[in-house]
């Protein structure tokens, strides 16, 4: 069975990257992100094209299976948030072969984004230069559509704050993101959360990577007691310094992982953030730190850079239980998720790992 979805990933793949991404790519980054958004949510309408779209791309395997946090994961690789802004793909998410996703980010209120181009592919660098905003349907919709709504996998909601003016200032912020979070907690909505500091393109950049608003902002979410899962987007742009000062203060709430790492702001532009291979030694590094620095204390998810079996697998042995990826997918196609699941099963077989937990952090010493 494994050499006929090999087969069926080659064929695939080789359509994809020599005949459809030439004819994606001559078009507008955003508008071909968009009409795959509108083709997600008419594969997830029906059982006949979510059966057909799984026949296509899934792959299973047990050595990929993992429990993190109490929620059942079927393999370690997720959609990252930033794909689908405001949940509505997450039916088919399953059935293309991911093992999870993270919706959003997702705000207070609803809100269209940055002006101008907002996305664009820089090729030579094989990443997306990305300046949305933020933009989405805001929680009151977008809570209402999902409420009741169950899934084949795992999914968390990114939460961020506005992007407005008003939210610049720490009180405010922290006000959008609580009530975001009751929002989404009243509706029961999603199996864990992601705190989305992070954000490389929004008013006011990113105050709650501060050490004393980070602190309050989380002193805020405690009082909600929200059971389920949060984990937090952290900046590959801070210091070790300041990484060291989020994970003590972290120490002291109810935080179960962090997610390295979002988008970068330093380019050579004067806003939004880079995507992809530019990304990923930073990220890389910055996860092997993070996992030095709290073996095991916290659930790590890695993402940035992940095109391959190898990628996704290097991150793994640096310290991630759990893995994310958009652009590799827009440059590879919709096939290397399978693609990345079987290489990772061949890689875990090769090292003599019985399960994908048995090779998190075995790079790190």
């Amino acid at each position: 069975m494994d050499s006929v979805i090999k087969l069926r990933n080659n064929v695939i793949s080789f359509v994809y990257r020599n005949i459809l991404k030439k004819i994606y790519f001559k078009f507008d980054p955003e508008l071909v992100h968009n009409r795959f958004i509108s083709i997600g949510k008419f594969l997830g309408s029906s059982s006949v094209t979510k059966k057909a779209t799984s026949l296509a791309f899934n792959y299973r395997n047990p050595m990929l299976r993992q429990k993190l946090a109490g929620i059942e994961f079927v393999n370690p690789v997720g959609l990252a948030a930033g794909f689908d802004k405001s949940a509505q793909i997450i039916s088919i998410i399953s059935d293309v072969g991911f093992g999870f996703e993270e919706a959003g980010s997702i705000t207070a209120k609803p809100n269209n984004g940055n002006d101008g181009t907002r996305l664009e592919r820089l090729i030579d660098k094989k990443s997306l230069w990305v300046n949305f905003g933020l933009n989405n349907k805001g929680v009151n919709e977008i809570s209402s559509r999902l409420a009741g709504k169950k899934y084949k996998i795992p999914f968390a909601i990114s939460v961020a704050k506005t992007n407005c003016k008003e939210t610049a200032v720490d009180s405010v912020g922290r006000a959008d993101y609580v009530y975001t979070l009751k929002k989404l907690e009243e509706k029961k909505i999603a199996d864990f959360y992601v705190l989305n500091i992070s954000c490389p393109n929004a008013f006011g950049g990113q105050p709650f990577s501060r050490p004393g608003a980070y602190a309050a902002l989380l002193k805020e979410v405690d009082k909600l007691r929200i059971r389920k899962p949060i984990f937090v987007k952290l900046s590959p742009d801070l210091s070790n310094k300041e990484i060291d000062k989020i994970l003590l203060i972290s120490t002291k709430h109810k935080i179960s992982g962090f997610i390295i790492s979002n988008l970068t702001k330093k380019h050579d532009r004067d806003k939004g953030g880079l995507s992809g291979k530019y990304l990923e030694a930073r990220a890389n590094e910055m996860l092997k730190y993070v996992y030095t620095k709290t073996r095991g204390m916290y659930i790590l998810i890695g993402t940035g850079g992940i095109f391959s079996a190898e990628d996704a697998y290097r991150k793994i042995k640096l310290g991630a239980s759990l893995v994310q990826l958009i652009t590799g997918m827009i440059y590879q196609g919709p096939s290397v998720i399978s693609e990345i699941n079987q290489g990772l099963v061949e890689l875990l077989r090769k090292d003599g790992y019985r399960n994908i937990s048995e090779a998190v952090g075995k790079d790190v010493k």
